[in-house]
């Protein structure tokens, strides 16, 4: 297997992981308020995580595809997580666009950044 498409499957997986948690946050939210007080920082930190994962995983080559690799999982499961609060009332809709805006470009800058090892990222 190539590394683009490793790179690639990294992605999705990251985006599942991260989609299933922001999904789990949200509907948690909608019946227990103390977490629904906290979307916001939850749900950066959920996006952070996949945005890490995907980076961890796939090791893109270069810092810009490490980049867009990490705004694209944590933005993608930060949109989706915010449909359904959406579609659930509890967050207006102009919150699709900043909220996921905001996840993707903080993520995409942070995720490569982070390191646990002594890695190029």
């Amino acid at each position: 297997m190539n590394a683009q498409a490793s790179s690639s499957q990294a992605l999705v997986r990251a985006t599942v992981v991260g989609t299933a948690l922001q999904l789990l946050m949200v509907v948690t939210g909608h019946f227990v308020t103390a977490i629904a007080l906290w979307f916001g920082p939850l749900g950066m930190a959920v996006s952070l995580l996949a945005g890490y994962l995907a980076v961890q995983w796939g090791r893109p080559e270069g810092k810009g595809r490490a980049v867009g690799q990490g705004a694209l999982a944590g933005g993608i499961c930060a949109f989706l997580g915010i449909v359904v609060s959406w579609a659930l009332g509890d967050v207006t809709a102009i919150l699709l666009v900043f909220g996921t805006l905001s996840s993707a470009v903080i993520v995409g800058a942070l995720s490569p950044g982070i390191h646990f090892d002594s890695d190029e990222y």
